[in-house]
């Protein structure tokens, strides 16, 4: 969800009436939706949700006697939250592929980011896993997770700002363009800063047997990046408080939430129990589930026949609407690719394929699938979620 605030929210508010009186529930009673699916939820799942949790495992469990069962665990919930997540980015992206990257109704600039993420992204990729084996050591490889992790800041923080922007548009609690260019900038600055001390603070980090190497960071870059997060920090803060007083003493609460909660607990303080690493990925699925499946549940609303019955007239009503049946047709079509992705493809190479395991391991094509996948989704959104994307515009807020 990369660029999903600052291109399609941005975009979809000028077709969306300015009005800022009136409470959420009131908006929605006049024909607007004014959350993903209620208060409760969009706050479990846009960033409350680690506030509880998170806080909890740091009392409750020490982490170097924990870490296995913690690691146990979410293990098992990768399968059906993580890897789903990123599973839907592909359905999303490829359907109608042809039509999106080739078809005259799709502006051109985005046809051709649809052929640069769908085509020419994955052949760079394939190409640099092919190099990387070829070569004596891991070491190409180490830098390459290390590149995953760069651009896993930045995929978090642009969807954080992004579930801030579209949470204000569904309550229509507008930012002004300089608060929003201000949140905008410290969400980059607390990127730089989370990843540099990810690489001053740990020499290896090692992921199915492949360690990512870190890269030395000088100390007055070091300092001054922390010191401009700070800066902006303050001034996102007072920003947010602005907007808040000018609007009556009313803010897109749950928005406000996944903003501050993925740029701090999740990016710059992180590390501050090593538990944290291995949890926030699903709280960070979940901000991408919700606003994945309010785009596919309403676009199957806009299909024909969407409200209509199976004909099954002896079960009458019992069965699902088409749109339901199609929506879950698929959630589960997203679960079993990611199955397939994540473990019966890198298994299935891994029985056949022939590599130096001395140098590489025995999860070498484990490692491969699993960072392509990470890479390449961060590729997909940055062209889905855009404001000229005509799709996502029409099905997101509707």
């Amino acid at each position: 969800m990369s660029l999903l605030a600052d291109s399609t929210a941005e975009n979809s508010i000028a077709e969306i009436p300015r009005q800022t009186t009136g409470t959420p529930e009131a908006r929605a009673d006049s024909g607007h939706r004014a959350y993903f699916v209620s208060p409760m939820v969009d706050f479990f799942c846009l960033g409350g949700g680690s506030l509880i949790v998170l806080p909890l495992i740091a009392l409750l469990l020490p982490a170097e006697s924990s870490m296995p069962a913690v690691t146990l665990v979410m293990l098992l919930l990768t399968n059906v939250i993580n890897h789903p997540h990123f599973a839907h980015s592909y359905q999303i992206f490829y359907r109608n592929f042809r039509r999106k990257a080739f078809g005259g109704e799709t502006p051109p600039a985005l046809r051709r980011r649809y052929i640069f993420a769908g085509i020419v992204a994955p052949a760079l990729l394939f190409v640099f896993f092919a190099v990387s084996v070829a070569q004596p050591d891991a070491r190409m490889l180490g830098l390459g997770m290390n590149l995953m992790g760069f651009l896993v800041g930045w995929h978090y923080i642009k969807q954080g700002y992004g579930m801030a922007i579209v949470d204000s548009v569904f309550k229509r609690l507008f930012y002004s363009d300089q608060t929003k260019k201000l949140m905008l900038v410290n969400g980059y600055a607390c990127w730089m800063l989370g990843w540099m001390l990810a690489n001053r603070e740990v020499s290896e980090r090692n992921i199915w047997g492949i360690s990512a190497h870190s890269i030395e960071i000088p100390d007055p870059l070091f300092y001054a990046v922390a010191g401009c997060t700070a800066v902006t920090s303050a001034l996102a803060l007072f920003a947010l408080f602005t907007a808040w007083r000018k609007n009556g003493g009313k803010i897109a609460i749950n928005g406000v939430i996944a903003y501050l909660t993925t740029l701090y607990l999740w990016i710059v303080f992180i590390k501050i129990n090593p538990l944290f690493i291995l949890i926030v990925p699903a709280f960070h699925s979940l901000q991408y589930l919700l606003v994945v499946w309010r785009f596919q549940l309403n676009l199957e609303h806009d299909q024909p026949q969407a409200r209509e019955y199976p004909r099954r007239k002896w079960l009458g009503r019992l069965t699902p609407t088409n749109a339901t049946t199609r929506f879950t047709l698929f959630v589960a079509t997203g679960t079993a690719l990611g199955a397939v992705c994540f473990w019966i493809i890198p298994l299935l190479f891994s029985a056949i394929g022939t590599y130096d395991r001395e140098v590489f391991g025995g999860t070498l094509f484990f490692f491969i699938c699993w960072i392509f996948i990470n890479i390449h989704h961060y590729f997909l959104d940055n062209v889905m979620w855009r404001r000229e994307n005509p799709d996502t515009k029409k099905h997101l807020f509707s």
